[in-house]
């Protein structure tokens, strides 16, 4: 790849956060303002704080997503909010957009950048 050939994207950085009524009794094992933060591919905890297994699973299928630029029509740039997966606990997983992040193809992946991809 040449020196002038720009292969850069950008993902958004994302915190995740519960969040609960004042008072309600959470089964997931968290905490109301327990957080963790997605930067490109790594997850984050602060010091000493632990995230569901389950509440993750929910989580997951969305991140990518919610990491890349959307139509403002769409959902996905309107929706923050997902509900704990226990049909009894009342949190909700408030994910939101902080800073970009700039990443390189050829340090993302060892497939080589084609500008025509197949389709």
């Amino acid at each position: 790849m040449s020196a002038s050939q720009d292969d850069g994207f950008e993902l958004y950085d994302l915190r995740v956060e519960v969040n609960a009524p004042a008072g309600a009794t959470i089964h997931c094992g968290a905490r109301a303002g327990d957080y963790f933060e997605l930067r490109g591919e790594m997850l984050h905890l602060p010091p000493g704080q632990g995230f569901s297994i389950y509440s993750l699973a929910a989580l997951l299928p969305l991140l990518p997503a919610k990491q890349r630029t959307t139509d403002p029509n769409d959902w996905m740039s309107t929706d923050a909010e997902v509900a704990c997966p226990d049909p009894n606990c009342p949190t909700r997983f408030r994910i939101t957009r902080m800073g970009k992040r700039r990443f390189s193809h050829h340090q993302a992946t060892a497939v080589p950048l084609t500008r025509n991809p197949p389709t």
